[in-house]
């Protein structure tokens, strides 16, 4: 299976000049199942305004009762990270089993002047003050080990800068060392920074934010670039 995940980011408009899906599922995040009628999920967070939901038919809407247990399936939040692009990528590593995986509008990079998202501009979530949010090269280097792990790979659509490690579609796979992932999850198991509920943020004193720096540099370790 094939799945596009689609972000608010500018360039998620590229999308809209395809004349068909070119995809087995398009998990649109938040605001943007707008660019497109073809979505099959849609997936955004509890404290996203009820104004802009997609329509209520009969394609899934994901919130926090699936999505919550899915990330936790792969070490939970605090490890995985709290941005709903990661949040819909382990979503669908789990739910929908893909093997390949496409991000696009996904970049987490946020201009100071202009449009920040495709629809105008909008709040800048991975910038929040938050201590697991401090590399999302990072934790986009741990997906791609653990996509890798269920047998799906990870590939970035955008031609912009991007926060996200994944090769480009046209470029070389990007494989990252298996002895430097044992590594970084073996770090993780000691640490043990685990939330059942998700809701990480409510315990900001539970982690140590030099040793989640720390455990990012393990996790950039597994890649070269």
């Amino acid at each position: 299976m094939k799945v596009l995940i689609l972000g608010s980011g500018p360039n998620a408009v590229a999308a809209r000049d395809w004349p068909t899906l070119p995809y087995d599922a398009l998990v649109a995040i938040n605001n943007a199942w707008r660019v497109r009628d073809d979505w099959t999920h849609a997936i955004y967070p509890e404290d996203f305004p009820a104004d802009r939901h997609p329509p209520a038919d009969t394609r899934p809407h994901i919130r926090a009762d699936r999505f919550v247990p899915a990330q936790n399936a792969f070490g939970g939040f605090v490890y995985a990270g709290g941005t709903m692009a990661f949040t819909a990528a382990y979503w669908a590593l789990h739910d929908l089993k893909p093997t390949q995986m496409d991000f696009l509008g996904c970049d987490m990079v946020y201009a100071p002047t202009g449009n920040t998202h495709f629809y105008g501009t909008g709040t800048a979530d991975p910038l929040r003050d938050d201590p697991t949010l401090q590399s999302l090269e990072a934790k986009s280097a741990r997906l791609l080990a653990t996509a890798l792990d269920h047998g799906c790979d990870c590939r970035n659509l955008s031609t912009g800068p991007s926060r996200l490690i994944f090769a480009p579609a046209t470029a070389p796979a990007l494989r990252p060392d298996p002895a430097a992932i044992q590594r970084a999850r073996s770090r993780e198991a000691e640490l043990d920074y685990f939330v059942a509920s998700g809701r990480y943020w409510e315990t900001p004193d539970a982690y140590d934010p030099a040793e989640l720096r720390a455990l990012d540099a393990l996790w950039l370790a597994t890649v070269e670039r």
